[in-house]
Parts: C-alpha cells; structure tokens; sequence
C-alpha cells in the first residue's frame, strides 16, 4: 500500500525552522513533498537554513521573491495550485501566518483538499497586522489545527471552532531546546566581540516600522543612544530602508550592523543577550525559552502568554518607552511552560497519521 503524500509549504525563515522539526519525524512514515515558495530567496534569509537544519532540498521552488502583498500572494497562489494537481496530495501542511500559508491553504481549499494549519489559533487582535488577516483566515479553512498553547485553543473555541483543535506545543521549542552547545555558543560571542550578558540583542524587519521614516529613525537613535554594545543583523529591507531615508549616518558606533544571521546564530545571540528589542514574532518566544528579557517593538503581540508572564513588553517604535524598557527591562520571575514538552513535532506527525487513516478507512 502507498504512502500517503503530504505537500507542505514554506517560504521564510520561520517555516523553515518549523518544517526542520516536523519533517525529521514525518518522513519514512509519510510521504513528504515539499514546495518552497521563496518568500525568502536569498541565501542569509533561506539557504543557511536549510543547511543548518540538515532539512531537504525543496522538490519544488516557486521563486516568488518580493512584491506587494497581493502581487506576491497571487504569484503563489497560481504556483502552488499547479503543484497541487500535479502531485495530487493527500493533505497540505502550512506553518506560521505568513502569505506563503495563507497562499498554500487557500490554493488546496479550492481544490478540496484537507489543511493541515501548525501554530493554530494564534491571535494578536490587531486587524491592522497582514499576519491576523492570514492567521484567521488559513484556520477558517483547516481540518487539522495544530495549537501551540492552550491560549490558541481557547481563541479558536471562541470563534466557534473545535473539531480538529489539537494541543501539540510549539515546535520551535522542540528545536531550541537542543540546538545549541557551548562550543557553537562562545564562537558566536566571539564572532561579534561580545560577552554574555553585556550586549542587547536587536533585530528589526517588519514593514510598519521599516517603511516608516519616523517610527525607524525612533528605533535607531534609541539603539544608537545607548553606552553597550547593540548587536543588529539587519534585515535587506532594514538597510534598504536604512539608506532610502538617510538613517545610516544616524546609526551609533555602538550598534554592530552585521548581514542576516543562521538560525543557530541568532538563537545563541538571543539566548546569551542582556535583553532582546526585537519586532520578530518568533524571537519572542525564543526569548523566554531561555529567560532572555525582551522588548518588543510592536504595538501587539500574538504571543500572548510572554507578555502576561511579564517576561515581554510592548513599546512599539516610541524611543522614550524603547529606551525606559531596555534600562530596566522585563523579567517576570518563574516561566510557565506555555509551549508544551519538546515534542510537538511527534504529536502532530502523530495526528496527521491518524487523519490520514481515518479517510483511507
């Protein structure tokens, strides 16, 4: 009897981590097919990812690249679509909350094909955010809602959704858990000439604060006006940004601008900062994987659980309140494990199975 055939979708550094984790266990149990849409293309934001999570090479590369939301949105939707009926999958696995899931979701409901949606549930309450609108949206169309905490679960019953919630925990914690080890560690600190503990880790890419002259400059000259050392890998559209608007000259001697980073680099780097001033979704949980402060700048987190256990705060790109924050950053004391046990990637490997069966019988 044949495998049951799996495509997952991908297209950014987020989704790369977690298809790393959820594919070491699917496959020899289950046939993968994995389509990359190139959301991310270039090698520090795509290639170094997969080479350090040993993941496999994409059978299928759509090279979306940039665009606005809805040009880059239809491209993959018309990409994945044909994939799809070449392929004719049993199931379509998306992560996260990016364009490349909502495209990947989108393109199997028209052609009824079961969704699979990991990081379920998931709910900043900020319709203003593109990533709510994808969020909502790829859980409105899913079989399987793979949730990260019980929080997402609760959020999903109250919009009326139950059958196919399942409570997995985070795979990203799965990861970060055993990613590192000293001797990786104290080479990353070497590399920036930092020590642990002595350096705020930075990173900055969304567009409402990248396209924004002012809320940028904000951010830059509270970094810039600090006596330690900012380590800062910067984002192509953050230093494309950063020239447009003449902001490069602003940038202090302390702030350390270096090329987007691996994964396993920019874990070490959050885990070894004093603090983290960051606009990232996921290095905010990284950052209280690992007790790490962190200061977000965002005026809303779908992340929830480390704002109410008061390892995180909201500062949007206001200096005063960024730099306040990252003088007397937050630390809430004992940390919950909201994001399960290290073994969410086996959980919903377990349930896709199960699904899987349960339509074959």
């Amino acid at each position: 009897m044949t495998q049951p055939t799996i495509l997952t979708v991908v297209g950014n550094r987020p989704q790369y981590i977690k298809c790393g984790v959820v594919s070491r266990c699917l496959r020899g149990r289950l046939r993968e097919v994995l389509l990359d849409t190139g959301q991310h293309y270039d090698r520090e934001l795509a290639g170094v990812f997969y080479e350090q999570l040993d993941l496999p090479e994409p059978d299928i590369r759509l090279g979306v690249g940039s665009g606005s939301h809805a040009v880059q949105t239809a491209r993959m939707l018309t990409g994945v679509e044909e994939a799809l009926r070449e392929v004719r999958p049993d199931l379509v696995l998306v992560y996260g909350d990016t364009n490349s899931t909502l495209a990947g979701a989108l393109a199997a409901a028209k052609l009824d094909l079961p969704v699979a949606h990991v990081e379920a549930g998931l709910r900043s309450f900020d319709r203003t955010m593109p990533e709510e609108i994808n969020r909502v949206l790829t859980d409105r169309i899913s079989q399987l809602l793979f949730c990260p905490t019980e929080t997402a679960v609760v959020n999903l019953r109250h919009e009326g959704m139950t059958a196919g919630v399942v409570m997995v925990g985070d795979v990203m914690f799965d990861l970060a858990m055993r990613a590192l080890d000293e001797g990786r560690e104290a080479a990353v600190l070497e590399r920036f000439s930092v020590a642990a503990g002595a350096y705020i880790c930075a990173t900055c890419h969304r567009p409402a604060n990248t396209d924004d002259r002012q809320r940028l400059g904000a951010i830059v000259a509270a970094l810039s006006g600090r006596d330690e050392t900012v380590v800062l890998p910067l984002h192509p559209r953050t230093r494309t940004s950063l020239e447009r608007f003449g902001l490069m000259s602003a940038v202090g001697a302390n702030v350390i601008l270096v090329e987007p980073v691996g994964y396993l680099e920019s874990l070490a780097l959050v885990k070894n900062a004093r603090v983290l001033a960051t606009d990232s979704g996921g290095m905010q949980k990284e950052a209280y994987f690992f007790g790490v402060p962190c200061v977000t700048m965002r005026d809303s987190s779908e992340w929830v659980e480390t704002l109410q256990s008061g390892w995180n705060v909201l500062v949007g790109a206001d200096g005063g309140a960024l730099s306040a924050a990252l003088d007397d950053p937050p630390r809430g004391g004992v940390r919950p494990p909201f994001y399960g046990s290290g073994d969410a990637g086996e959980r919903i490997v377990n349930e896709l199975m199960a699904f899987l069966a349960g339509r074959a019988s």
